[in-house]
């Protein structure tokens, strides 16, 4: 006799949310009960067309809110975006979690481990509430997420001695599809020019807000204590105008951009976050360059040395594979926030989430 499914709500049907409706619907374990979207025009149609799939699930989507929380779910995947409204995402996440509901989250990133990277007054009204509703929280995706939490964790087993660790991303962004992410709050295709405004991602401190959680949870993970975490980026402009969706990068703009959010120990660099994002291949040759299309690599340089390269694809899109990564791993760890501790969960809490019930 199997076990009873788990009552889940996908949260918004965005680029990730389409998918983490895919994968929900995938899994045996977990029974789909309500969707919300944002949108008028969604509203009311069928969870299997938003999900791009080819039949009928028989759940409609709604811009309710509160008639989903009536619904009372085990489970809510929360994936609506939060780079622009993250103020709005914290209230959204607090009243989940008040209503006795558990939450995995793709946002907001700083809350994947937010520990010495936030100040208290903005975790603890989380936890309080969290606790008031007898819920759980985990916040994850593939960056931050399992490509610099897991992966390099697991690496780390079997070292001997670790001098530094670097967890990098490495791609193509051409066929990302997220305008807003891309042009406002990424900057490509701004001028760079001195007098030039800063895109929001390169404000000051806006980089360690974002992946110092990454820092802060392999520092904690691997009892080191730092003296400090920095943050520094390198952009280059575009040679020529590139075509990106219905947007054009001009000559001379933004079009290569590469960043560091460092864990600084003893004036040396111990644990390292690093994004090398280009518009082309052909950009920025002298940079890190990918395997294959693109992916994750983790770094271990110590006793041994340890090179992982974690290339990714969604029907021959290394982009597309990212996000696919981002909403199953959140779904897979359904069940385990369901059982876990009330509270502000991190990767560390989580037992080892598996694609169970996948295989075809």
């Amino acid at each position: 006799m199997s076990a009873p499914a788990y009552r889940v709500v996908q949260w918004s049907t965005g680029n990730v949310g389409r998918r983490s409706l895919r994968s929900i619907i995938a899994r045996p374990e977990l029974e789909l009960v309500g969707v919300w979207v944002s949108s008028d025009a969604k509203a009311g149609r069928d969870a299997g067309e938003l999900a791009g799939l080819d039949r009928e699930i028989g759940v409609a989507a709604t811009t309710d809110a509160q008639a989903l929380l009536d619904l009372k779910p085990d489970c809510i995947v929360h994936t609506a975006m939060a780079d622009d409204r993250l103020a709005e995402a914290v209230e959204d996440l607090k009243t989940f979690l008040r209503a006795g509901i558990n939450v995995v989250s793709s946002s907001p990133v700083f809350l994947q481990f937010p520990y010495g990277t936030v100040p208290p007054e903005l975790i603890d009204p989380v936890i309080e509430a969290a606790e008031a509703g007898g819920a759980s929280l985990w916040v994850n995706g593939i960056d931050p997420g399992w490509a610099n939490d897991w992966l390099p964790l697991l690496l780390s087993s079997g070292s001997e001695r670790i001098d530094t660790i670097v967890c990098s991303e490495i791609l193509d962004y051409s066929t990302y599809d997220n305008p807003k992410v891309l042009f406002d709050i990424m900057g490509f295709g701004r001028e760079m020019g001195e007098g030039a405004k800063l895109p929001l991602l390169l404000q000051p401190g806006v980089l360690t807000l974002a992946w110092g959680s990454v820092i802060r949870q392999l520092a904690a993970a691997l009892d080191v204590e730092l003296d400090e975490v920095t943050q520094d980026f390198q952009r280059l402009p575009a040679p020529e105008p590139i075509r990106i969706g219905t947007h054009t990068v001009e000559s001379g703009t933004a079009a290569a951009l590469r960043f560091r959010v460092s864990g600084v120990r003893g004036g040396r660099e111990v644990l390292v976050l690093e994004h090398v994002t280009r518009l082309h291949p052909e950009l920025a040759p002298d940079w890190p360059q990918p395997a294959g299309q693109g992916g994750y690599r983790v770094e271990i340089l110590g006793d041994p040395d340890y090179v992982l390269d974690l290339q990714l694809s969604s029907n021959g899109d290394h982009a597309l594979g990212g996000v696919v990564g981002t909403a199953a791993r959140l779904v897979s760890a359904v069940p385990a926030v369901i059982r876990a501790r009330p509270g502000l969960l991190t990767a560390v809490d989580l037992p080892l989430t598996t694609g169970r019930g996948l295989v075809r």
